[in-house]
């Protein structure tokens, strides 16, 4: 099989964008609504918003499976109160799994959860709970900066997260490390702040010992690591001088980089430095860059193709395209086991 671990919902339907532009404008007096109940959408709308888009493309470049999450940018956990976010990931993480519900062998659900700055991430647990018990998803989003570029939040590593954590390992799920909308006018959302928030996150890890009080966590951190991977030899010199141990103990038990890198090179790199094992399969197609390279003739989010021309043998390419995202997923492996998969 070939497993997307990085898919997001970038094509529901206008009117789950409509019905948030209500919300948002009503924020100061939440009594004119919408309600939950003013959101209507069909399953023949569903089924068109992914036949058309991601599951054609996904048979055009031959993937089978993708982990489908909410659109990451519309998390926007930085608008409105919690009780804002609570309903909106509600709803997000609803059409996904209905989406996994009509697809069930091209999409398995992953959460957002409803966060806000400075809420107490206690707050979370009822909708991750919700999302794997009832919906059967397998994994999470967690956003390290609900500010939205202000980086008001502990990091990663402070006891503050630990309430998600400990829910994390009793559920044996991942999360998948990203921010949302930047609004920051001095962090592009997708060209910056998400890569900023990759390599701010495993720097954060690399400087405490989160994993010490957490053997079995996991985090996935997209879009390659961010600057990670380019230099992988200041983190490692960090450290080094911070007298960590070596990465390959401190951290990489624990954290996984996904191969949203859009062009060969990068994708080369990636595999030369950072160890096969730790390194998912994943496209994020029809998302931040969603064109075709004029160098290729092909999209850049078409992944697959870098992974196909990179210079790895046939068995780490399958632990990229499958092995080792069964072995992070836990609850994906065991999904697919029930098939006889």
């Amino acid at each position: 099989m070939i497993i997307d671990c990085h898919g997001h919902y970038t094509t529901a339907p206008k009117s789950l964008e409509d019905w948030r532009k209500r919300q948002i404008d009503n924020l100061k007096n939440p009594a004119l609504g919408p309600k939950v109940s003013d959101l209507k959408i069909g399953d023949d709308e569903l089924r068109e918003s992914i036949e058309n888009n991601q599951l054609r493309l996904m048979k055009q470049r031959g993937s089978d499976l993708t982990i489908f999450s909410p659109r990451a940018s519309f998390m926007a956990h930085h608008i409105g109160d919690f009780n804002t976010s609570a309903t909106w990931a509600g709803i997000c993480n609803e059409l996904c799994w209905r989406v996994s519900q009509l697809f069930p062998d091209n999409f398995i659900g992953a959460a957002m959860l409803p966060q806000s700055p400075g809420v107490d991430p206690r707050t979370s647990i009822p909708e991750l709970e919700k999302c794997v018990r009832d919906y059967g998803f397998v994994g999470i989003n967690l956003n390290p900066d609900p500010s939205g570029g202000f980086w008001k939040e502990p990091p990663l590593t402070d006891r503050w997260w630990y309430p998600i954590y400990e829910k994390m390992v009793e559920y044996d799920i991942p999360a998948m490390i990203h921010v949302s909308t930047s609004c920051n006018a001095c962090f592009h959302t997708t060209g910056a702040h998400y890569l900023n928030a990759d390599t701010t996150a495993f720097m954060q890890c690399l400087t405490g010992d989160l994993f010490q009080d957490f053997p079995t966590l996991k985090f996935v951190i997209p879009h390659g690591g961010g600057a990670v991977p380019y230099h992988w030899g200041r983190f490692r010199g960090l450290a080094q001088e911070l007298k960590k141990p070596l990465l390959g103990d401190h951290l990489l038990n624990n954290i996984f980089f996904d191969t949203c890198v859009y062009h060969q090179p990068g994708i080369d790199l990636l595999s030369r430095v950072i160890p096969i094992d730790n390194i998912l399969f994943a496209s994020e197609m029809i998302g931040a860059v969603r064109g075709i390279d004029p160098e290729t003739g092909y999209h850049y989010d078409d992944t697959k193709r870098y992974i196909e021309a990179a210079c790895i043998n046939p068995e780490q390419r399958e632990k990229i395209y499958e092995g080792n995202a069964r072995r992070v997923y836990a609850r994906l492996d065991a999904a697919l086991k029930a098939k006889g998969m």
